[in-house]
């Protein structure tokens, strides 16, 4: 019962939040968000996770660089929160650039995307669905249930279907995949039970469900990314479909795959390093 109450509270303040920056023009919630991320983030403990994350990552950068890319993380961070209020609708889209959606197949032939926590993330997926493919969003499902299913109904305007990461969700995907749907994930976070896979020179634990649906449907693995530009300014990016090579050993296979992603993940973390999540545990074991 106290749960409930609970949950309850927290998804009150969720509509809240979404309300109050709902009515903001975005460029002015997006500036709030960053402000106030920036000025909290540095206080709270998980912000010691972020250093040690970029010494580990980046060792050769002084600590005032550290220091100021994380301050950066941390508005990006608050303008994604800022921003999110303002999907579903043409305020965030419009102000995105899209390139690369001339290298996609036919809208009929479903493929697989994958993006990370990087620039406004919430718009990696509109690119292929606002040109009429029918997609998937493989999320993390919030812990509250309730304020899950409020943001799940505010994502579902740019896709197909939602549906978890995890064990959860695996057999879902595969019926999504047979139905004809497209998958769009993000893959650059932990997953406990997943393989090790280089990431910044140190193994990290990385699920390898993309090259598994890869190799086992014989589909391609499209990389896209947003960046964010100032402004309040988004271009988003498709790029080329993985080189996939078969040695007939799919756990080999699936792990070429995913070293072949990772180091592509961290080619665009390297380029804007304020724009990534660092104050995830990638590396638990040393951080």
């Amino acid at each position: 019962m106290i749960r409930r109450i609970v949950q309850g509270l927290e998804a009150g303040l969720v509509r809240l939040f979404i309300l109050l920056f709902r009515l903001m023009p975005l460029p002015m919630a997006s500036a709030m968000g960053g402000a106030i991320a920036r000025t909290l983030g540095p206080l709270l403990p998980v912000h010691r996770v972020g250093m040690r994350n970029l010494a580990l990552a980046i060792p050769e950068l002084p600590a005032q660089e550290r220091r100021r890319i994380l301050r950066g993380m941390w508005d990006n961070l608050g303008r994604v929160a800022a921003e999110f209020p303002h999907l579903p609708g043409t305020a965030l889209t419009g102000r995105t650039e899209y390139h690369g959606r001339e290298h996609l197949p036919p809208a009929d032939k479903p493929v697989l995307y994958f993006s990370g926590h990087l620039g406004n993330w919430e718009l990696s997926y509109t690119i292929a669905y606002d040109v009429g493919r029918p997609l998937a969003l493989v999320y993390r499902a919030a812990n509250n249930p309730v304020a899950d299913a409020f943001i799940c109904r505010m994502r579902a305007s740019h896709c197909t279907d939602m549906l978890p990461k995890g064990h959860r969700g695996a057999a879902k995907m595969a019926r999504a995949l047979k139905q004809g749907l497209s998958l769009a994930m993000l893959v650059d976070q932990k997953m406990n039970d997943g393989i090790p896979v280089p990431f910044f020179g140190r193994p990290a634990m990385t699920a390898p469900a993309i090259a598994q649906f890869a190799l086992r449907y014989d589909m391609p693995i499209y990389p896209a990314r947003v960046v964010r530009k100032p402004g309040c300014r988004f271009e988003a990016i498709v790029y080329p479909p993985l080189v996939i090579e078969r040695s007939g050993d799919d756990e080999k296979d699936a792990l070429a795959v995913m070293t072949k992603i990772n180091a592509l993940l961290e080619s665009w973390i390297r380029e804007h390093p304020e724009q990534w999540f660092w104050v995830h545990k990638r590396w638990p074991a040393v951080s």
